[in-house]
């Protein structure tokens, strides 16, 4: 079966049609006012700006004088083909390795940006997430022409590069502190801040805070909404950094638990990490909530099979793709957004551990 035409958008056919009629040489001099060119293309004037500001950039027309454009220059005969019609999705991980709610909005936003025209291309590559990434980053944005790129678990080091570069990004995930890039990202902060005054709430005065020891903006906030929660409390809260494995995971619980007084509650970061604790509390024959209380700041849907249920904070995946995609089409189609972060706010789902 063949794969259906991609739908142009109203922003990138109402530019066609201007280039085109810009190089019949329709207009001398000066566009007409937007008031004409909305009723001429039957589009409305948010839609005609995106469509000039693009034109714009191209060289094409130049900016507003007395409520007029000026005509610069014909648009080129390949301005069609010029214009990248493929977003790029930048991972350090396949998409095998990735948690099941990445895998869910991933596989939404490639519908929706098809929906719009787009295609996009998902390319691993762990060289450009380490520490000096610029040479990888730059090999691959010279070859791969993307309108935009979506940045998925990415590094203080790359969000900058690709700002010094003004190679156009939108980060799947929180920027580093310092960095303006348009993003998209759950509210890690605030979630973390609301499960642990819940357990406080609960009678729980040593809480602690299993979180990877990553460069992540969502894991940074995490633990930074986790402390703001103790402000006006005298409960104790402590934060347990961990490499990611299962061992790690394990050898960073074990070591809470020696502690005197050890923690009487858990929140955990990433939902996979959330398993080998409650696994590895039962298997130390502790029982949850009477032990211990857990609470996963993440969902995936194997948590529904895990006796007993666990506690925790539940997104969804095609709202995340939905917000992400609109951020997406923006900027391919006009070259600019909104910097403001995007953060929603997952919903408590209460279990048997806490």
């Amino acid at each position: 079966m063949h794969a259906v035409p991609p739908r142009p958008s109203l922003i990138t056919h109402s530019a066609d049609f201007l280039r085109e009629a810009l190089r019949s040489g329709e207009w001398e001099g000066v566009l007409p006012s937007e008031r004409t060119l909305c009723t001429r293309m039957r589009i409305s004037r948010p839609t005609l700006r995106a469509v000039l500001g693009q034109l714009e950039r191209e060289g094409v027309i130049g900016a507003v004088v007395n409520k007029r454009r000026q005509i610069l220059a014909a648009p080129a005969s390949v301005g069609r083909a010029a214009v990248s019609r493929m977003i790029a999705l930048l991972t350090p991980v396949p998409q095998q390795a990735m948690p099941p709610f990445v895998l869910f909005w991933v596989d939404a936003l490639r519908e929706l940006l098809a929906e719009a025209g787009y295609q996009m291309e998902v390319h691993v590559s762990p060289h450009c997430f380490t520490g000096k990434p610029a040479g990888g980053l730059k090999k691959l944005t010279q070859r791969v022409p993307a309108a935009a790129w979506v940045l998925f678990r990415s590094t203080p080091v790359m969000q900058r590069w690709f700002i010094e570069q003004k190679v156009p990004a939108i980060i799947a995930g929180s920027c580093a502190d310092g960095v303006e890039i348009p993003s998209v990202d759950l509210d890690y902060r605030a979630t973390c801040r609301h499960a642990a005054t819940m357990l406080m709430q609960k009678g729980h005065r040593r809480i602690a805070l299993l979180l990877p020891d990553s460069a992540h903006g969502g894991d940074a906030v995490s633990a930074q909404g986790f402390r703001e929660a103790f402000a006006t409390s005298d409960a104790q809260a402590c934060v347990l950094p961990h490499h990611e494995t299962a061992e790690q995971v394990i050898e960073s619980l074990n070591g809470a638990l020696k502690r005197k007084p050890a923690p009487t509650a858990f929140l955990v970061a990433r939902s996979i990490h959330t398993l080998t604790v409650v696994t590895h509390l039962l298997r130390l024959g502790y029982k949850l909530p009477g032990d211990f209380a857990i609470v996963s700041r993440d969902d995936d849907a194997f948590l529904d099979h895990v006796v007993p249920k666990v506690t925790r904070y539940s997104a969804d995946a095609a709202k995340f793709a939905k917000r992400l995609a609109r951020l997406v089409l923006e900027l391919a189609q006009t070259g600019h957004t909104s910097t403001k972060p995007v953060r929603l706010m997952p919903d408590l789902r209460r279990g048997e551990t806490a």
